[in-house]
């Protein structure tokens, strides 16, 4: 499933990490890419520093707090994020993330939006399905997360630069399918809940979603 989740980071946390950018020297991104997608990469990303350690720990904690992105992601580990600056005339070809990082699977991305999309022109993020080609620029703060599986890259900077930390998962739940389907029962049950409170109904409800859990998680 792919789903965008406004107000990851609140105001004064997306100013102290746009600071913390600010101050920090980038290199060039190519170095990160694989041997394929390495020459479709136009992009500079952060040098490791204490400053930028403490935001990369920030922002997992971060996600880590909000609800709808454990729900959705079901994480087991978060790599990353690394963090990108795409200037005029940059961007990232179609490409697919590598499936292990760091020793661990890659089950999905997400791309954390830290420049407000009325400051660079272009930049969208580009992800691939069989009903065609999707383009997705969310509001400063807002993380979109997507199956790694799926061809996806970043169009152009046409004016401005486009700043973003993105990221990858190792879910309890391998398969985005499956993700879907616990983010359904999930928000169900939730809304049952509180519409109705604790009845046969719910509980039975409850029973199935963390059966499934039981029989789909990988610990």
């Amino acid at each position: 499933m792919q789903i965008s989740i406004a107000d990851v980071l609140d105001g004064e946390q997306l100013a102290a990490a746009q600071d913390v950018l600010r101050h920090s020297p980038f290199t060039d991104a190519r170095a990160s890419a694989g041997w394929a997608a390495m020459e479709v990469k136009q992009a500079r990303m952060a040098v490791s520093s204490p400053a930028v350690e403490v935001l990369r720990e920030q922002i997992r904690l971060a996600l880590l707090a909000h609800a709808t992105f454990l729900l959705a992601a079901q994480p087991k580990v978060i790599i990353g994020p690394a963090f990108v600056r795409y200037g005029v005339g940059c961007g990232y070809g179609s490409h697919t993330d590598d499936p292990i990082m760091e020793g661990i699977r890659i089950d999905a991305a997400f791309t954390l939006f830290l420049s407000a999309p009325d400051t660079y022109e272009g930049g969208a993020l580009l992800i691939e399905s069989t009903a065609g080609q999707e383009a997705i620029k969310l509001a400063a703060g807002s993380v979109h997360l997507y199956p790694a599986t799926s061809l996806h890259g970043v169009a152009p900077v046409i004016s401005g630069e486009r700043l973003v930390a993105v990221g990858w998962v190792r879910s309890t739940i391998r398969d985005a399918a499956r993700r879907e389907l616990l983010f359904d029962l999930e928000t169900a049950r939730r809304n049952l809940f509180n519409t109705h409170g604790k009845t046969p109904a719910f509980d039975l409800l409850s029973k199935s979603a963390a059966n499934l859990v039981r029989m789909w998680c990988e610990d």
